[in-house]
């Protein structure tokens, strides 16, 4: 659980999510790798899903070409394996129910520690039901990570004060996709997190510029990119490596700037 904490010490942490498998497996090494170097702090590996109930078009197409070119968790966890050999930055998983049961509960957990899942990310799961995987949770030390929306209200402070290794604050109803303007009243939103928290908070969904990373990381421990990165993939394909350092190193400057005033 520390190494989460890590992505978050003395620093604003940049956290850049991918699909596994797109365009396939070999290249999600590379490019995870790859935007390491560029500076993130931690890594989100989405797991393919058919159903991704949490994710917009850029999102659920990317899942269906990597599902398409024969991606299997096993190849994920063979992939991370290879990743973690090269880099101890803190990597989770983004997944959902259906997956985990399908795999079995407990080898999923357990695969997770054997080959360095520092966490992973559930959307479908709701708060009051996370006993569902609590136990092998806390039986290799994986914690689940809690997701916080605008309209959790009354729900708050109880996600808030029990969460473990970072609250993914959802910047905007909906599902994820780049956005050009976030309504939601983030001050106010993570500062009420705060009032609970223990842990950093980081603010997902919608954020593709560095000028919105700037502005979110003001108020926030960490801002998560998703879509962006995503759409770059599905541009660039097998020969999107340049593109997404370039991206990363122009965000995470961004956010450094932030620690500098």
């Amino acid at each position: 659980m520390t190494k989460i904490k890590d992505a978050f010490l003395d620093q604003k942490a940049f956290i850049a999510f991918i699909t596994a498998g797109d365009p396939n497996i070999k290249k999600t090494e590379e490019y995870i790798l790859a935007m390491v170097e560029a500076g993130a702090d931690l890594i989100e590996i989405g797991i393919p899903f058919s159903d991704p109930i949490a994710e917009g078009p850029v999102i659920q197409e990317a899942n269906e070409r990597a599902l398409r070119a024969g991606t299997t968790t096993d190849q994920i966890f063979e992939m991370v394996q290879h990743v973690r050999i090269k880099t101890s930055v803190p990597l989770v998983f983004m997944t959902y129910v259906n997956p985990i049961f399908t795999y079995g509960a407990e080898r999923f957990f357990q695969n997770c520690k054997t080959v360095g899942i520092n966490g992973i990310i559930c959307p479908d799961l709701p708060f009051e039901e996370k006993n569902e995987f609590s136990l092998f949770s806390k039986k290799y030390e994986i914690p689940v990570i809690s997701l916080i929306a605008p309209t959790s209200h009354k729900r708050m402070e109880k996600i808030a004060s029990e969460a473990e290794g970072f609250i993914y604050c959802i910047s905007s109803m909906g599902v994820t996709g780049i956005r050009s303007d976030i309504q939601t009243d983030l001050h106010q939103l993570v500062g009420q997190i705060k009032q609970y928290a223990k842990i950093p908070v980081a603010v997902g969904f919608g954020i593709s510029t560095p000028k919105q990373v700037r502005e979110i990381g003001q108020i926030a421990d960490g801002v998560i990119v998703g879509s962006a990165i995503v759409n770059m993939v599905a541009t660039y394909g097998t020969e999107a490596k340049t593109h997404l350092q370039k991206y990363v190193q122009e965000m995470k400057t961004a956010l450094s700037a932030i620690e500098k005033n």
